[in-house]
This record gives C-alpha cells, structure tokens and sequence, in this order.
C-alpha cells in the first residue's frame, strides 16, 4: 500500500481502541516486528529499519495516534526504561535539585524515573524500593543511603542495578561531592579568618554527608595545632529545629564558639536563629558557615557563606551511570569538587589572628 492509501485508510483506524503496532504494520505493508524496531526507543533498535521505512511508519503512527504501551514493551523486552528514585523528601530544596539533574539525563537518555519519598526511615526505604521494583523498574538511584541499614547491600544481593547519590556506602558505586574536601574548605576559611575556638553542627550519623564533611573541617583544624573537641561538635537532624536545637547547646560552652560549621545550609539557618535569640549578631559575634549553597543562602538577611556544592551536575551524572550499567558498560564512583561562597555571615567583621 502507498503511502496515500496509507492516509486514506488512517479514519478507519481510529477510535476508542488503542491502535496496535499490528494495525500500523498492515498500513505500512511490513511485518509487526519491522514496526516495534522503528518505533523503538532504542537507537541502535531503530537504525536496523531502513529510513524510508522508519519515516513512514513513524508518520503512520502518530497519524493514528499509536501511544507506546510501557508495560507490554516491559513484557516483551524485560526493560521498562524506567529508573526509580529514593530520596528522603522532596520538600528539600537539596534533594529536589538533585532529581531534577536524575531526571533530565534520564530523559536524555529515553528513560522516565519515578520517585518515592522516604522520610529517611529504613522501613519505609524498603517498602518503596520494593514498590518500584514491583513497578519494572531497570534500576535504582538512592539518595538516601544509610550506614546503619543494609537495605543497599539487600538489594546487591538481588542483583538489582543501583546507583547511590549524594551519600556514600563503602563499595558501592555512587556519585557525590567530595565532601571531606568541602569541610575543608570550610575550615581554611575560618583559619584564615583567625578564628580559634569553632563548633561543628554534624548532621545525622548514619549520613556521609554529614559524616564527611565534620571529618574534613575537623583534619583541617587539627592539622593547624587546633583540634576541636568531641564537646564542640554536636549531632542534628538537617533542618532549621535541629540546627537551632545544636546551636543552643554549643552558644552556652565556654568559652563560647567564634565560628560554627553547619553541615547542611537549612541546619545552618537554624544557628543563625539560635545567635540572633543569643542576642548576638551573625558574622560579627558568632560567624556562620553552611553547605550546599541553596539559592536561598545568598538572599537571607544576613547572607550565608556556603560550600558550594553541584547539586544538579550530581543528578545528571548519577542517572548516566546507571544508564551505563545498564548498557553493561563500565562505572566508577565520583566525587565532585565543591566551591566556598564568602559572604557576610563570615565577613561582617573578621577576626585577625
């Protein structure tokens, strides 16, 4: 049939039904399986069909209106190009960035991703990865590994494809900022500020982030003859209430903090709180340094000097590597490079050593 039959045919096709790629094929005049190729979202799928014939069979479906059936291509291929997400809320700015890079390159590479909320909690973690594996899903990104769970190893064991994002577990293939060099970071710039008597805000202790980024700014103290005490360095939970909860235990040590390294930049809002109900004022009395460097740091009343850290980049490079790993090719872990932002809530007023 040419391809003006082909048209002239197209009205008897439609309706309520969903048109199949059995009725495209019978259109184009080629067999079913030529037409699952040219359709498929798989490049080198695709190239197999000649390209006047792809041409024409892709025109036929979307005159048609051929919706591709994700379930009955999972059945026949075993892949649903579908990745899901993990992540301990999407209400943090954080961690919503970071899906948004998962999701563009996942796109990008003809996946979709669906994501789950965990709230952090090991139970819930393994209930919304088993409901999307029961969804098909290729593979897993996790944005929420914890060290004091073995859900990650579990799912190894299982042999589902996964890739961790944002934390670290020992072995596993996973793509974060180097956070050990952003504590760093944060610590050379109070040393060279002058300031001696500092405080950290650790985070939670079965995060590496957390975990990390206290190590690197602790090394880096210690490291200029001034180690911070187990009494200046606290835990919280990553959000405002926890980082004031820690702020109001460190602000009464004496001697009282000059400077307190938040591990997170919501956690570091929270210590700002905490300083101005001190009656004292950040960046002059107590400075104040975050991380992530959320767009909201830059624009709170006292702007908050951050560790930068590629929240996006970290997105797109996780969903590329399990696409990778997918393909049966070859990964490795990543640490991207964090950058320090100076701002006022370390520079109003310097110290000098």
């Amino acid at each position: 049939m040419d391809r003006q039959g082909a048209r002239a045919g197209t009205g008897a096709q439609t309706g309520r039904l969903p048109v199949t790629l059995a009725q495209i094929a019978r259109q184009a005049g080629v067999h079913v399986s030529t037409v699952s190729r040219a359709l498929s979202p798989d490049d080198a799928v695709r190239g197999a069909v000649a390209a006047e014939t792809a041409t024409l069979i892709r025109g036929l479906a979307e005159e048609l209106g051929y919706q591709r059936d994700p379930a009955g291509a999972a059945l026949r291929t075993g892949r649903s190009r579908m990745l899901g997400v993990l992540v301990p809320r999407l209400t943090d700015i954080v961690l919503a960035t970071v899906y948004e890079g998962i999701d563009a390159a996942a796109s990008a590479a003809g996946y979709h991703t669906v994501v789950a909320n965990t709230g952090d909690d090991p139970e819930m973690q393994r209930r919304r990865a088993d409901a999307l594996l029961a969804r098909r899903v290729d593979g897993l990104v996790l944005g929420d590994a914890r060290s004091d769970c073995d859900l990650v190893a579990e799912l190894a064991r299982r042999h589902i494809p996964l890739v961790l994002v944002s934390r670290r577990l020992p072995g596993r293939v996973s793509v974060t900022t180097d956070d050990v060099l952003g504590g760093r970071l944060a610590a050379e710039h109070l040393l060279g500020l002058g300031h001696r008597h500092v405080a950290v805000v650790a985070g939670e202790p079965y995060a590496s982030t957390g975990v990390e980024r206290t190590r690197g700014f602790r090394d880096a103290f210690a490291e200029a003859g001034l180690p911070v005490p187990k009494s200046h360095v606290t835990g919280s939970t990553f959000d405002v209430p926890g980082g004031r909860a820690a702020a109001d235990r460190l602000l009464g040590l004496h001697p009282r903090p000059t400077a307190v390294f938040a591990v997170n930049d919501f956690a570091a809002i929270g210590v700002m709180a905490a300083v101005r109900d001190a009656g004292l004022t950040v960046g002059r009395d107590v400075a104040v340094v975050g991380y992530n460097d959320v767009p909201l740091a830059a624009a709170l009343p006292v702007p908050l000097t951050s560790v930068r850290s590629p929240m996006y980049r970290m997105g797109e490079a996780a969903a590329t590597t399990l696409v990778t790993m997918l393909a049966g090719g070859p990964v490795r872990s990543r640490r991207l490079r964090p950058t320090l932002r100076a701002r006022a809530s370390t520079l109003d007023h310097p110290q000098t050593p």
